[in-house]
């Protein structure tokens, strides 16, 4: 749950096209809605990205042209994800929904808008209380694609969970051949001499997976899915402790910046207070006593910083504070000497 209390799920549907992926996904989207009472919407990728991204670019300028950094389906799928992960931030934060930053944004927000999605990341709190269960319909057929979808489910501590759609190819193949748009043979044959299946026993991050042998009588599996796509609600996903690890990292790195930065400016502030009192013509011993007094206030100072006991804190910045506060101290330390 994010501030905003929202409670919310991923739930991947896998297999090669034709599997009965689609069919699932509206058999759910019926169902969750009345019993056990969840907010329930699908994310098809066949939708999502558009058909263009699956075709050979042409080249542009001749051979010495560069090449894209990426596929278009490549680079399309990546930019889903963010849209995901924009959408995602926005349900559990109440933050406002990010602008267009990539091509597919209006596309999806279309999609979202369209299931009534878009009332709960905008805040709604009657929309927010259900928990939600978002349906990611696509082939995901290696390992890899799934475990991207993951990564953003244990960013952000969502429910995950894949449900595998296992179809022999020749019934694939034929269902395909029904369809008014159907996905070229040789694509599904390749896909299905690639396709990776859930490892439940080698990857404990597919622990909540369900391999169906099909999708045609939901009735028959219909518990096994509530009970996986509960389970999975009830047992969000935690960042692991690398994780954990590479933020700590990156606030002590972020701390010795600051103390730095304060340690730069404090010796800055020194010199232009022993400037001022050389031209107060002060003996030398009192000189050397403001130095020492002056040091000291800077390492007590410093000392603060690093434990972060930076009190009556006028800027977001802590170092910018701590500047602030020893300038104002240095003042007074030498106004002692040149005003007694």
């Amino acid at each position: 749950r994010g501030s905003g209390g929202a409670r919310v799920g991923l739930c991947l549907l896998c297999g090669l096209p034709a599997a009965g992926k689609s069919t699932l996904a509206r058999a759910l989207r019926r169902r969750l809605p009345q019993r056990p009472g969840w907010a329930c919407a699908l994310l098809a990728y066949d939708e999502l990205i558009p058909p263009e991204a699956f075709r050979p670019r042409a080249p542009e300028a001749g051979p010495q042209e560069p090449s894209p950094l990426l596929p278009g389906w490549k680079q399309s799928r990546r930019e889903l994800l963010q849209c995901l992960e924009g959408l995602v931030r926005a349900l559990l934060t109440g933050a406002p929904l990010p602008g267009p930053a990539q091509p597919g944004w209006p596309r999806f927000l279309r999609c979202c808008r369209r299931q009534g999605l878009l009332p709960a990341a905008e805040g709604d709190a009657g929309a927010a209380s259900r928990p939600l269960l978002l349906l990611l319909d696509d082939n995901f057929y290696y390992q890899s694609m799934r475990y991207e979808v993951y990564q953003l489910a244990r960013k952000y501590s969502l429910g995950f969970c894949q449900i595998f759609l296992e179809c022999p190819l020749e019934c694939c193949l034929q269902r395909n051949r029904l369809r008014s748009d159907p996905v070229p043979e040789q694509t599904i044959q390749l896909m299905a001499r690639k396709i990776e299946m859930p490892d439940l026993r080698k990857n404990t991050w597919e622990q909540h997976s369900l391999i169906l042998s099909s999708s045609d009588c939901i009735s028959e599996d219909e518990y096994q899915i509530m009970n996986l796509l509960a389970t999975a609600l009830e047992n969000p996903e935690r960042p692991n402790e690398e994780d954990l690890e590479q933020k700590e990292a990156a606030r002590a790195i972020c701390a010795a910046s600051a103390v730095h930065q304060a340690d730069q400016a404090c010796r800055r502030v020194i010199s232009e207070a022993m400037q001022d009192a050389r031209g107060k013509n002060l003996l030398r011993s009192e000189m050397k006593s403001l130095a020492e007094e002056l040091n000291k206030l800077k390492t007590e100072f410093l000392e603060d910083l690093r434990q972060g006991k930076t009190l009556k804190i006028r800027y977001s910045d802590p170092a910018i504070s701590v500047i602030s506060s020893f300038q104002h101290e240095a003042t007074n330390v030498v106004n002692k000497y040149i005003l007694k």
